[in-house]
């Protein structure tokens, strides 16, 4: 009994450690084709619902992705501030092995407040070396700003360690990918391997065709059906009648059954305006979703689809979670772990990541045809709202048009 007890108790305390799980990434200017830096976090978490908050309480303003039920906006878990500076982060799982620490997952509410205070990743650092210990947390920070720096911090309860995403001796080709594991923690911990294998293989491809991009990263890893382990991708497990249910295991892909957004942060060349700052975000499963890009510049005055509505929930993210639990129909037992691969990519062209590709395309055709013109309008914010109102127009129709949401 007593075995079987400890048996159980590993595999809840497994189980646990898969539902708070990221993939990450941050890319600096030299590497991607415009001369930007990009920093990514595949958000991985049992809150489902989430939307985007605006902020205004302290030395800088700010937007962020928080959870829908969090009203306040307590923590944020990834945003940008009116100086340029970003942050996210992915837990990690090798830092702290024995902990007898009770202060424990504050690492939304630690980016809460460092969007609030810091400008660049300098004062992040100092800012972490002031902050309270013990931190409560457990993590990889990911942080840029506008004047080039780039870094992650990975940060245990009393300590940090940085790792400069400018040094061409940790990130030779320009970006270096978290999941949840840290590199300087125990080698013998953490989780997401698998998943950060994916991602090395996938960027790797890319940074070799100049193709670093955000929809690269947006529609093409964190959307991506491909396995580093067993080498399958389901975008080529489907059967061609798209009115049978094909089910495979989905474990330890990028986007998974916990997958609650995708948001890449485009900052600015040193010396550019700040306000071109792009939050291009996917709220909801991503596969079931599309991009909205945001600007803070817009202040609270975002696009109704991606904030809080009256039901407390944001309904891109709404229609996302809805066509989600058409992908994964099975409810009893681990049914999260098994995807109807027919109803997310067929051979008929009816899977909702094919629905949902053009409108997808439409809106970064469009978004980045502006954002090219708007760097050489100095006019450009009041172009802003009439794009919203599209987005806020369009998105909606096209789901009801394609799935009856």
């Amino acid at each position: 009994m007593k075995t079987l007890l400890i048996t159980m108790a590993m595999l809840l305390a497994l189980q646990c450690l898969n539902v708070e799980a990221c993939t990450s990434i941050i890319i600096t200017g030299k590497a991607t084709p415009d001369g930007r830096p990009v920093m990514w976090k595949n958000r991985d978490t049992d809150a489902s619902q989430n939307a985007i908050m605006y902020f205004n309480d302290g030395k800088y303003s700010s937007i962020g992705l928080v959870d829908s039920d969090d009203k306040e906006g307590k923590a944020i878990w990834i945003g940008y501030n009116s100086a340029g500076f970003a942050i996210m982060n992915t837990v990690s799982y090798n830092l702290i092995m024995k902990d007898t620490i009770e202060v424990k997952d504050r690492e939304g509410i630690i980016m809460r407040e460092a969007l609030r205070e810091c400008a660049s990743v300098s004062e992040f650092e100092t800012f972490l070396k002031n902050y309270p210990k013990p931190m409560g947390a457990e993590t990889n920070f990911g942080v840029i700003d506008a004047l080039g720096g780039a870094a992650y911090f990975e940060v245990d309860n009393f300590s940090y360690k940085k790792l400069d995403v400018n040094d061409p001796g940790l990130a030779p080709l320009g970006y270096i990918i978290h999941t949840n594991f840290s590199f300087t923690g125990d080698p013998d911990g953490g989780s997401g391997q698998i998943r950060y294998n994916t991602a090395e293989n996938l960027f790797y491809q890319a940074a070799q065709q100049n193709n670093l991009t955000v929809r690269f990263i947006l529609q093409d890893v964190s959307r991506s059906l491909y396995h580093s382990l067993t080498k399958t991708d389901l975008k080529k497990s489907y059967s061609e009648n798209p009115s049978e249910q094909k089910f495979v295991n989905f474990t330890d892909f990028i986007p998974r059954y916990y997958s609650s957004s995708a948001v890449a942060i485009q900052g600015v060349r040193p010396g550019e305006n700040v306000d071109y700052t792009t939050m291009w975000t996917v709220l909801g499963f991503p596969p079931a979703s599309v991009v909205t890009p945001l600007w803070l510049c817009q202040g609270k005055n975002q696009p109704a689809i991606v904030m809080l509505n009256e039901s407390d929930v944001a309904p891109l993210c709404d229609k996302a979670v809805q066509l989600k639990h058409r992908i994964f129909p099975i409810k009893y037992g681990y049914g999260e772990n098994y995807i109807d691969v027919n109803a997310l990519y067929n051979g008929a062209g009816t899977g909702i990541m094919q629905k949902l590709k053009g409108l997808d395309d439409l809106i970064f055709d469009d978004a980045g045809k502006k954002l090219d013109a708007w760097r050489k309008n100095k006019d450009w914010k009041k172009e802003i709202p009439d794009f919203y109102r599209m987005l806020d127009e369009q998105v909606p129709q096209m789901y009801m048009v394609l799935f009856g949401l």
